[in-house]
């Protein structure tokens, strides 16, 4: 087994959570490589995990509600006056990027006005109105158990996968898609409302949806085109994968310029309002596009393949993008990883450890068995994980 080596890339090397999940204070320092979180099922491992997928924006790997995640102390769930109190939690960490170093923070305090939940950012010690920010500071993929039915699942899930992957490229990304869904839920309000709309403020949240819209299907397809001949590429037992975007926005944009294509989707919109205040939802837009991935060996589509090639596939997708910003601007992403070496036959897991390492990536492993990442002594800082407490382990089983 290879060596770490370092990289220009994102890693964390201090983590500190505070009223989180499990975890009433915990502070790691790290060295940068691979990461083992090994211990039972219930432990605290994907919490730890869960931690550091909210240093991008969005709800996280297990997209929980803000107000579900604070710790719940022994014994109180048996009152439902006390459970039913949201607690405030905090994640903070100090993390080096292509671009250096930066302390970013994250938490939820209650609110007190009964407003909705939101997230508070802080970066560097300043506060920022918007999570959105983030994706400039850290860039974060992760796969996890629910995943495994990403291809048989619906196509939000694969849109939000590959958002993920867009939000390294470019980072303004998540702003734009922010942005784009909030005028459509305007839109829809001033569709179903009791009064007839403003006909001004139609036209602005329609003018907003389209300058979004197309934007945020722009920066799909470029992401797409950089990662699919990457991809198709069989890397060692991993196979190919072809992949492509399926959408009418998106159709629109790859058979005109962007400009007549924005024209196209804002003359769409005026012209559905009447169907989308009668049915509640948008008809047209990219928040309906998919993300279309085949088993490039065989020619067939993720979907109707085995439960190990779709996993197989997955693995392979996170891969091909990590190596290609590896290759062309050195922002390999910090990795979680969920369970996913138990599910791999030796030749799959070595290989896996060996891409991991040679990319510099720093990778988080969390599992049961800890014996699956013997390949990573040497090169890994092992934690022993029960009942909240973390133990650092020379190597795995020790």
């Amino acid at each position: 087994m290879s060596g770490y080596v370092p990289a220009a890339r994102y890693c964390v090397r201090q983590l500190t959570l505070t009223d989180f999940r499990c975890y009433g204070h915990l502070r790691l320092n790290l060295a940068g490589g691979p990461v083992v979180l090994g211990g039972p099922n219930g432990a605290g491992k994907t919490n730890i995990l869960e931690a550091l997928s909210l240093l991008v924006p969005g709800r996280g790997l297990r997209r929980a509600r803000l107000s579900e995640i604070g710790r719940q102390i022994a014994g109180a769930a048996t009152d439902e006056a006390v459970a039913s109190v949201a607690v405030p939690w905090g994640v903070a960490a100090r993390v080096e990027t292509p671009d250096g170093a930066a302390d970013l923070g994250t938490g939820f305090t209650v609110a007190t006005d009964g407003g909705s939940e939101r997230r508070a950012v802080r970066i560097d010690g300043e506060n920022e109105r918007n999570q959105a920010v983030l994706a400039r500071h850290m860039s974060v993929h992760w796969l996890t158990p629910q995943m495994d039915r990403l291809f048989q699942d619906g196509a939000s899930a694969r849109r939000r996968f590959l958002d993920r992957l867009v939000f390294g490229w470019d980072p303004a990304h998540a702003g734009r898609v922010s942005s784009y869904e909030q005028a459509m839920r305007q839109r829809l309000k001033l569709l179903r409302g009791d009064r007839p709309a403003d006909p001004a403020w139609l036209r602005a949240q329609e003018e907003t949806m389209a300058a979004r819209g197309i934007a945020v299907a722009a920066a799909r397809a470029d992401v797409v085109a950089r990662l699919a001949g990457v991809a198709a590429e069989n890397w060692g037992p991993f196979p190919g994968a072809a992949i492509a975007i399926d959408g009418e926005v998106d159709a629109w944009l790859f058979d005109s310029p962007a400009l007549e294509a924005e024209d196209r989707f804002r003359a769409r919109l005026s012209e559905d309002r009447d169907r989308d205040g009668r049915l509640g939802r948008t008809h047209t837009g990219p928040h309906l596009s998919d993300l279309l991935v085949r088993h490039q060996p065989k020619n067939e589509a993720a979907a109707r393949c085995s439960t190990g090639e779709q996993k197989a596939l997955l693995i392979a997708l996170v891969l091909a993008n990590a190596r290609v910003r590896a290759a062309e601007d050195g922002g390999v992403p910090l990795l979680l990883l969920d369970e996913v070496a138990a599910h791999l036959d030796a030749k799959r897991r070595d290989a896996l450890f060996d891409g991991l390492l040679g990319l510099g990536a720093q990778a988080w492993f969390a599992g049961t068995d800890v014996e699956t990442f013997a390949g990573l002594a040497g090169a890994a800082q092992f934690y022993n994980v029960e009942d909240a407490q973390l133990i650092e382990t020379p190597t795995a089983g020790t």
